[in-house]
Protein backbone atom coordinates (compact mmCIF):
# COMPACT_ATOMS: atom_id res chain seq x y z
CA UNK A 1 0.00 0.00 0.00
CA UNK A 2 1.18 3.44 -0.85
CA UNK A 3 2.20 6.00 1.94
CA UNK A 4 0.27 9.09 1.56
CA UNK A 5 1.28 12.03 3.42
CA UNK A 6 0.43 15.76 5.04
CA UNK A 7 1.39 18.95 4.97
CA UNK A 8 0.20 20.34 8.14
CA UNK A 9 0.82 24.77 8.82
CA UNK A 10 -0.15 26.42 11.50
CA UNK A 11 -0.11 30.00 11.56
CA UNK A 12 -0.38 31.09 15.14
CA UNK A 13 0.02 34.60 13.96
CA UNK A 14 -3.01 34.07 11.94
CA UNK A 15 -4.79 31.70 14.29
CA UNK A 16 -5.18 29.48 10.84
CA UNK A 17 -5.02 26.13 10.17
CA UNK A 18 -3.90 24.49 6.53
CA UNK A 19 -4.28 20.79 6.11
CA UNK A 20 -3.29 19.65 2.82
CA UNK A 21 -3.29 15.97 1.39
CA UNK A 22 -2.04 16.87 -2.30
CA UNK A 23 0.16 19.19 -3.37
CA UNK A 24 -0.90 20.28 -6.52
CA UNK A 25 -2.80 23.95 -7.71
CA UNK A 26 -6.19 24.40 -6.58
CA UNK A 27 -8.12 27.20 -4.80
CA UNK A 28 -10.47 27.50 -1.87
CA UNK A 29 -14.01 27.14 -1.86
CA UNK A 30 -16.44 27.80 1.43
CA UNK A 31 -18.24 25.32 3.42
CA UNK A 32 -21.14 25.34 5.60
CA UNK A 33 -18.80 26.75 7.92
CA UNK A 34 -17.56 30.35 8.37
CA UNK A 35 -14.75 28.98 9.72
CA UNK A 36 -13.64 26.33 6.78
CA UNK A 37 -12.65 26.30 3.73
CA UNK A 38 -11.81 23.49 1.23
CA UNK A 39 -9.64 23.61 -1.54
CA UNK A 40 -9.76 21.73 -4.09
CA UNK A 41 -8.25 20.73 -7.61
CA UNK A 42 -10.07 22.01 -11.18
CA UNK A 43 -12.44 18.72 -11.59
CA UNK A 44 -13.95 19.56 -7.66
CA UNK A 45 -11.49 16.98 -5.67
CA UNK A 46 -10.91 17.77 -2.44
CA UNK A 47 -7.03 18.21 -1.92
CA UNK A 48 -6.98 19.95 1.28
CA UNK A 49 -8.78 22.48 3.81
CA UNK A 50 -7.96 25.26 6.35
CA UNK A 51 -9.52 26.25 9.32
CA UNK A 52 -9.56 29.93 10.88
CA UNK A 53 -9.66 30.92 14.67
CA UNK A 54 -8.48 27.82 15.28
CA UNK A 55 -7.81 28.86 18.89
CA UNK A 56 -11.59 29.30 19.56
CA UNK A 57 -12.22 25.40 19.25
CA UNK A 58 -11.23 25.02 22.64
CA UNK A 59 -13.97 23.56 24.16
CA UNK A 60 -16.58 22.48 21.74
CA UNK A 61 -15.18 19.56 18.24
CA UNK A 62 -15.62 21.30 14.60
CA UNK A 63 -17.67 18.79 12.50
CA UNK A 64 -17.82 19.98 8.76
CA UNK A 65 -18.63 17.85 6.05
CA UNK A 66 -16.09 18.15 2.74
CA UNK A 67 -17.24 17.63 -0.43
CA UNK A 68 -16.17 14.13 -2.48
Amino acid sequence: MAERRLKIWYDREGDFLEVMFEDRPGYFRETPNDQVMEKVDDEGHVIGFSITKVSSLQSVPLEVALSQ
